[in-house]
């Protein structure tokens, strides 16, 4: 009798504290839905997987773009592992990856072992995720968590700055909050620089560019409920929309919301 493949739900991780529980889980194809909210003391990272000659135009357009690019780790040419984040493979550990080639996706498989090859450097860069731990402990509901979904994410009309081949515009996440708790978020957000930081808009997305507020162009549409402002935070998917104007022979990210989990400790990234 053929056995039925069933699409692993999104709780299947939830409660885990540990983060290499989590990763072997993952490892072993028994989940490939989104992360937030797993092990949430630790930092989840957002993933870029280049050829060797394009790692230094791409280290550089995260350092000149900061906010959305954050680098908190970076492989050996041809090296899956990644030492100084845990006991990681990146080729099996993110739950659901994107394949480009030329610009354009042409998979989203489960792991990349097929694609990987001796000439492909790993990027990790921080991703919102860590900051949202710090906003809950605070009192603050955050609604992607409460209905298990994906944040909302938006192109946007803010330009990064370019670095050789890689350039384009800002994608942002958006969480809605009342005017009282969007102040505690940009006070609780300006403490982890490494993972965003503050936001970078509040309120009236057309005025970065998003015509529909409803109609976000990655994660799941969020309910702004009457009183609450949309606010805006820098996004490690935007790496993939640079992707798309350097058009490299091939690359690999992580399907939004679909993050590394690391061993490393969010409180760790905190300014002091």
């Amino acid at each position: 009798m053929q056995k039925i493949a069933t699409r692993p739900t999104a709780n299947r991780l939830m409660g885990i504290e540990n983060p290499s529980e989590a990763r072997h889980i993952i490892r072993a194809g028994e989940y490939t839905g989104h992360t937030a909210g797993v092990a949430p003391d630790h930092v989840q990272g957002n993933l870029c997987i280049l050829p060797k000659e394009l790692a230094l135009e791409f280290a550089a357009f995260c350092q000149r773009n900061p906010k959305p690019c954050p680098l908190i780790g970076m492989g050996a040419p041809g090296d899956p592992s990644l030492p100084d984040l845990g006991d990681i493979d990146i080729r099996t550990d993110v739950p659901r990856y994107r394949v480009f080639k030329d610009g354009k996706l042409v998979d989203e498989p489960t792991d990349i072992r097929k694609y990987w090859s001796d000439d492909l450097v790993t990027f990790v860069l921080g991703c919102s995720f860590s900051f949202e731990l710090p906003i809950l402990q605070a009192g603050i509901r955050l609604r992607h968590i409460e209905n298990d979904t994906v944040v909302p994410m938006y192109r946007s009309s803010i330009d990064c700055v370019p670095a050789g081949r890689f350039k384009g515009k800002m994608v942002v996440s958006m969480r809605p909050f009342t005017p009282a708790d969007a102040i505690r978020a940009v006070q609780i957000t300006s403490r982890f620089p490494s993972v965003h930081g503050a936001p970078v808009h509040l309120g009236l997305p057309e005025a970065i560019g998003i015509e529909d507020i409803n109609k976000p162009d990655l994660g799941d549409p969020a309910i702004i409920a009457e009183g609450e402002l949309p606010v805006f935070w820098a996004c490690g998917v935007t790496p993939q929309v640079a992707i798309e104007q350097a058009r490299p022979s091939i690359c690999i990210t992580h399907k939004p919301g679909s993050m590394l989990i690391t061993d490393k400790k969010n409180a760790a990234l905190a300014a002091l």
